[in-house]
């Protein structure tokens, strides 16, 4: 950790600040339509129909959540043909968090240099993590499921600013490596920032709730974070987990487990997480194909209820 008489690691990189800075600023937002969606469900007495309302503004947004909708994920024993229909069955949090996911998916599905990422891995990853952690908070009983869900998907999506510029010096964070640093510490050693602190730089940008800031900004360090947090703790482990058996591996290595401070205060067993990781094997491609842009929707998209249950749903 920084000690405050020490410069930061910003300050001394201040040409490489900037243009990561410019690079942040350049970020696309979300759609406006899913940005007012994400105001509208936080309205007391909104209605499906002003939802439903708001999603006809961007018909490639409402096509993508009726695919997932219709994903066996989300557990709706019916075809979903329209947002009200969404919004009936699964809940407003659940409606939430389906806009976030397709979203960012439009961002995160390809190839990310410096990390060693080919197309398609950084957003496995992320569906993976998002997955594992909403299996731990149905493993732990803990409240806040959706939002978690949430900050899983997005914990790394500041490599897809840094990716660019960890290319460009990978020599020297090959080097840093080699002297012992983990790969968060080469990246703040050589760049003067994380990919951590820029995903919560983007997160902030699209207005999301502090907690869920704060669960990207220190999802590999949770010890650091000041306070024990459910969301960081739930989405640090979730992430390492998803290391651990092979989701999402790229130049940081499979050298990964979770913080055994963490895992105490949350109650997690070995168990708990042989449990989840069986269960985000599992459900990660169920997911990664309802929110590919060619896959077909009808009856392929409910191929998962011939015999498939969501583990949390039993």
């Amino acid at each position: 950790m920084i000690r405050a008489t020490e410069p930061s690691p910003r300050s001394r990189h201040p040409e490489r600040a900037g243009q990561i800075s410019a690079h942040l600023n350049c970020f696309p937002a979300m759609s406006g339509a899913a940005l007012r969606v994400l105001a509208l469900v936080n309205e007391p007495g909104v209605t499906a129909q002003q939802i439903e309302g708001v999603l006809r503004q961007d018909p490639g947004l409402t096509a993508n959540l009726l695919r997932l909708a219709n994903s066996a994920y989300f557990g709706i024993p019916t075809q979903v043909g329209s947002v009200r229909q969404a919004v009936m069955l699964l809940g407003l949090k659940r409606l939430t968090q389906m806009v976030v996911t397709v979203c960012a998916g439009s961002l995160m599905d390809r190839p990310v240099p410096g990390y060693d990422l080919p197309a398609g891995e950084l957003w496995r990853h992320s569906l993976a993590v998002s997955v594992a952690a909403e299996g731990l908070v149905g493993e732990l009983h803990l409240e806040g499921g959706e939002e978690i869900f949430t900050a899983a998907l997005l914990h790394d999506i500041g490599k897809i600013i840094l990716g660019q510029f960890l290319q460009d010096e990978i020599e020297p964070i090959r080097f840093a490596l080699t002297r012992g640093l983990s790969f968060t510490a080469a990246e703040s050693d050589v760049l003067g920032t994380t990919h951590a602190e820029i995903g919560a730089d983007v997160l902030a940008k699209w207005a999301l709730p502090k907690a869920m800031i704060r669960a990207v900004r220190w999802h590999h360090a949770p010890e650091e974070a000041g306070r024990p947090e459910p969301m960081l703790d739930v989405v640090h482990v979730a992430n390492m987990l998803c290391l651990m058996i092979g989701i999402g591996v790229g130049l940081d290595g499979l050298h990964h487990e979770p913080s055994p401070v963490v895992t105490r205060r949350l109650g997690v067993t070995t168990a708990h997480l042989e449990t989840v990781a069986s269960h985000t094997l599992q459900w990660v491609g169920e997911l990664s194909q309802m929110l590919d842009p060619g896959a077909p929707t009808g009856d392929r998209n409910r191929k998962a209820f011939n015999g498939s249950e969501h583990p949390h749903r039993r």
